[in-house]
């Protein structure tokens, strides 16, 4: 202990041990010592060491560090100091090590070593980072050690936390592919590492961001994990309350983060176009009006907000994601955003650079895009289109080279798939459209190409072969452009003018510029062949330059003339007679030679250059000298010199047979074409037949199904009818018998039962005839079936049916009345009963008062009988009632069925008449064929034949017949 505090506190007297001894006395003393306050001073202590002797502590204490991570994991204190050392020692960034922690230590001298050592500071660096990188290596041999510190992550002191993210960044920075292999098979390591970004402290949540970027350095699979464990929100919201792009230096970790995720991670940029995450970059790049003194900082952060937007939609993504990311930024209003600071003021050039080449990769390909930016006018007087501003910076020298190079980029964007703009630009350079009083994309165009500036001349040559690319259309409109060189001389065509400055020697830019415009103008163009073959001067300018044995300069340019001339040679259609196919390979055997010819036409994709424009479209070069290729170019190149090389060296007997073979099979595909289309035709019509096939199956069904509906209901209806007569005979049955026992008991009440009597005749009346109605309406039924009925009949039984109902109405009528006289002999009966209890309560009985009783039994009883026969006639009242609606609803269904016999018995006569139709037409024809055979025979008796008339046959069977009868009598 006393040994610590003086390595602590300070020198004492006599000899010093050297920084190994001490170190391996400090190790000793963590392996050994039982007391956690010892243990703690002696990993403080190899901290404070760690910095200034790496290696000894680093071959020395890594293992007892490790051991204390392991099994000190309740002291804070000790794991940080642990940490920490294990930081030092493989942390290779000076930067990092300058930086001292609250708890430093004053090391301990040595004996000379490390002290004036003037060694250069990149050879320091590098041993330095061979050091981290061998102790990252040593420390990682194990697995679990990693998994150890992800472990000690989980714990929320700070001082045990921030350490350990820091560590862990180390060991990625020097050992990344295999530190990221091991936290990706660790269990729940990616998410112990994103709940950093959760961590309220700012220090160890920017830190955490720092080491995702770490991790997530070409994994794919992290990559994913990471973007799955909600990232995207994360970093987007973190963007967000630190101010996004006026933020500091956590908004640059956070996009740099973001473009881990994203770059050539097709998965997860799917994923943030399907979270809805491009729409919440629009914020980003709102501008204001004084966009003057803006940040290095701000700067750095647009920058990196742009090329995430560039990562969405770059080139080398699937077409369909580009396009469905283009997509949701033109809806999103995105672009609509960046097409405001493009024409913003104030901006700085770097970002206007890189907004330029963000908003072509955002229209490239895409029409709708492409549209909207045709529309975009710049904020000036009079207002002037976008394109028209873009390319009046591309065309002036005094422009930096990277905005020219963004600038001709959009404008070979804004023309990739878009045939309608390549239409809009040459139709600027037609006299037709000519506007003298502004300037067009056209005179740009034409005046950067014959300008004195040959970047001018280059750009503006491959701008005007992007307005032609692939587009046959305007390769001829072209054709008709005329300018005017000079007064007194008349206009010369574009095409001519190009030849013209060609052969004036120009800069090697220039013509190569040149060159590329010719081929990609009269490449698969006939009739641009053939003007460029009708001036006398070209082919021999060619030749010459083909022939010539030049400098390695000029390689380039011979290359290109070649190309030009195979493109005569192959896209010639014989019309012009001193320049046909034939004789222009004639014409390369005498002068160039075949073989010179191919050796030259070579020098093209041999060149240094070729290749690394063929890489990708955008044009990035390190000087203007060094732009000599366009992209579109190149693969012109390579589409066109195989086929070149051997239209050369093909005989005129192989070119007739080609020729034939073509014809043969144009013929051929014409005839396929057409039986392509009989056969599409064939397929249309048979898919309409089998449609209305279906329709009437359909429809053949439902009526099916309609008339068995319509049988099912009429026979139900029938079976309804045949019930209701046998309810009705009971009926008839009880009522007769329930009247006869009603006058035996009602026999005191004379009158009363004579009313209801006529009541109950009245009501054998009216069954009467509802009986005799549904015998009619039964026998309606019957006479429906076997022929049709007329509609008077049903209207006839239609008033028949509302007398009925008439009927019941009365009956109603009188079941209420009598209702009403119950009621009276109710009261009747409550008044006696009280005179009888007044009179039972007199003391004395007397004769009057027994009458009394009499007559109140009596009454009584006739009141119960007169109750009884009123609820019978209720329920008879409600029966008829019922029987009533049956008979409604029979009618109704008697009726729809007359309506369906009556529809049928038309439909019958109609057939009827159709075949009385038919049977007179037969008539006819039998009398004519009868005529046609009578005139027949009487010509055959004319010339001598021997013809038999019907009754002449009639005899001759008739006579037959008797013989054989004779004949069976005999035998």
């Amino acid at each position: 202990m006393n040994f610590i505090r003086g390595v602590i506190g300070g020198q004492a007297p006599g000899p010093q041990p050297s920084g190994a001894e001490t170190i391996q006395k400090l190790c000793d003393r963590v392996a050994s010592s039982t007391l956690l306050e010892d243990r703690r001073d002696a990993v403080r202590a190899l901290k404070s060491l760690s910095k200034k002797y790496r290696m000894e502590v680093g071959t020395q204490a890594m293992d007892h560090l490790i051991n204390i991570l392991q099994t000190d994991r309740s002291d804070s204190e000790i794991l940080g100091y642990a940490l920490d050392t294990l930081y030092n020692i493989i942390c290779n960034d000076e930067e990092e090590e300058q930086d001292e922690s609250e708890d430093a230590v004053t090391p301990v001298p040595l004996s000379g070593k490390h002290k004036n050592v003037s060694v250069p500071d990149e050879t320091i660096q590098k041993q330095a980072d061979d050091l981290g990188a061998q102790f990252t290596e040593t420390l990682i041999q194990d697995p679990e050690h990693v998994t150890l510190l992800l472990t000690v992550l989980e714990e929320f002191d700070f001082h045990v936390r921030w350490p350990g993210v820091k560590l862990l960044t180390a060991l990625l920075k020097n050992q990344g592919v295999q530190v990221q292999g091991i936290i990706l098979v660790s269990p729940m390591g990616v998410s112990r590492l994103m709940d950093l970004l959760a961590d309220s402290r700012e220090v160890i949540r920017n830190d955490g961001l720092l080491l995702l970027q770490q991790l997530t350095k070409g994994n794919a699979a992290i990559q994913k994990i990471v973007a799955f464990e909600n990232a995207f929100e994360r970093l987007l919201d973190i963007i967000t309350e630190e101010g996004s792009s006026d933020g500091g230096i956590v908004v640059e970790d956070c996009l740099l983060l973001l473009l881990n995720l994203l770059k050539n991670n097709s998965s997860n940029q799917n994923f943030f176009k399907e979270g809805s995450y491009i729409q919440r970059m629009k914020p980003w790049f709102e501008v204001g009006d004084d966009n003057s003194g803006w940040s290095a900082q701000k700067v750095t952060n647009l920058h990196l907000m742009l090329q995430l937007v560039r990562v969405m939609v770059s080139p080398v993504n699937s077409p369909g994601a580009t396009s469905s990311c283009q997509k949701s930024m033109f809806q999103c209003g995105l672009l609509q955003q960046l097409c405001t600071i493009l024409m913003a003021t104030g901006v700085p050039a770097d970002i206007l650079t890189e907004t330029i080449n963000t908003v072509s990769e955002v229209i490239r390909g895409s029409q709708v895009n492409q549209d909207y930016f045709a529309s975009v006018n710049a904020p000036s007087n009079p207002p002037r289109p976008a394109i028209v501003v873009l390319l009046m910076s591309m065309v002036n020298e005094r422009q930096p080279f990277v905005l020219r190079c963004a600038v001709l980029y959009c404008f070979q964007c804004f023309l990739s798939k878009n045939q309608k703009g390549q239409g809009e630009i040459v139709a600027t350079l037609l006299p037709s459209t000519i506007d003298a009083n502004s300037i067009s994309a056209g005179q740009l165009l034409c005046g950067g190409l014959f300008s004195a500036d040959s970047l001018s001349n280059w750009c503006a040559a491959v701008a005007l072969a992007h307005a032609l690319q692939d587009n046959l259309t305007q390769k001829e409109q072209l054709l008709r452009v005329q300018l005017a060189t000079s007064l007194g001389k008349p206009p010369v065509s574009l095409l001519q003018q190009c030849t013209n400055i060609l052969s004036q020697g120009s800069k090697v830019q220039t013509r190569v510029g040149l060159l590329m415009l010719l081929c990609t103008w009269i490449s698969n163009c006939p009739i641009a062949v053939t003007h460029f073959l009708h001036n006398q001067e070209n082919v021999p300018f060619l030749t010459a330059q083909i022939s010539e044995n030049l400098g390695e300069d000029e390689r380039l340019v011979q290359g290109l003339c070649a190309l030009l001339l195979g493109i005569c040679i192959y896209y010639n259609d014989n019309s012009l007679e001193n320049y046909t196919k034939e004789k222009l390979k004639q014409l390369i055997e005498k002068r160039i030679g075949k073989e010179n010819f191919v050796e030259k036409l070579g020098f093209i994709t041999k060149h240094e250059l070729y290749s690394r424009a063929a890489q990708k479209p955008q044009p990035v070069f390190p000087s203007p000298e060094q732009m000599l290729f366009d992209h579109e170019f190149t693969r012109l190149v390579k589409e066109l010199e195989g086929v070149i090389t051997k239209a050369v060296h093909k005989s005129s007997e192989e070119e007739k047979k080609e020729e034939e073979v073509k014809k043969t099979l144009e013929q051929h595909d014409n005839i396929v074409t057409q039986y392509k289309d009989l056969i599409r035709e064939q397929d249309a019509q048979i898919q309409e037949l089998k449609e209305q096939v279906a329709s009437m199956s359909s429809q053949n069904e439902q009526m099916q199904a309609t008339v068995t509906q319509q049988l099912s209901q009429i026979q139900q209806h029938k079976d309804q009818y045949n019930i209701l007569k046998l309810k009705l005979g009971k009926d008839n049955q009880s009522q007769s018998c329930s009247q006869g026992d009603g006058s035996q008991v009602n026999g005191l009440q004379t009158e009363e039962l004579t009313q209801l009597k006529e009541e109950v005749e009245e009501l054998r009346k009216q069954h009467a005839l509802l009986q005799t109605l549904l015998k009619d309406k039964d026998a309606l039924i019957d006479s429906l079936r076997l022929e049709a009925a007329q509609p008077v009949e049903a209207s006839a039984r239609g008033s028949e049916n509302t007398e009925l109902l008439k009927e019941l109405e009365v009956l109603r009528s009188q079941s209420q009345s009598q209702s009403v006289e119950i009621d009276q002999l109710k009261t009747e009966k409550q008044e006696l009963v009280r005179k009888a209890e007044a009179g039972s309560s007199d003391t004395v009985p007397s004769s009057a008062g027994s009458l009394d009783t009499a007559k109140l039994a009596e009454l009584e009883s006739r009141l119960t009988a007169q109750t009884t026969e009123t609820q019978r006639l209720k329920e008879e009242t409600k029966s008829l009632v019922k029987s009533r609606a049956d008979l409604e609803q029979q009618l109704a269904s008697a009726t729809s069925t007359v309506a369906i016999l009556q529809t049928e018995k038309s439909k019958l006569q109609t057939e009827v008449q159709e075949s009385k139709k038919e049977q007179d037409d037969l008539l006819m024809l039998l009398a004519d064929q009868d005529q046609k055979i009578h005139s027949l025979k009487l010509k055959l008796k004319d010339l001598g034949e021997t013809v038999e008339d019907e009754d002449d046959l009639d005899t001759r069977d008739q006579t037959d017949d008797d013989d054989e009868d004779e004949d069976d009598d005999e035998d």
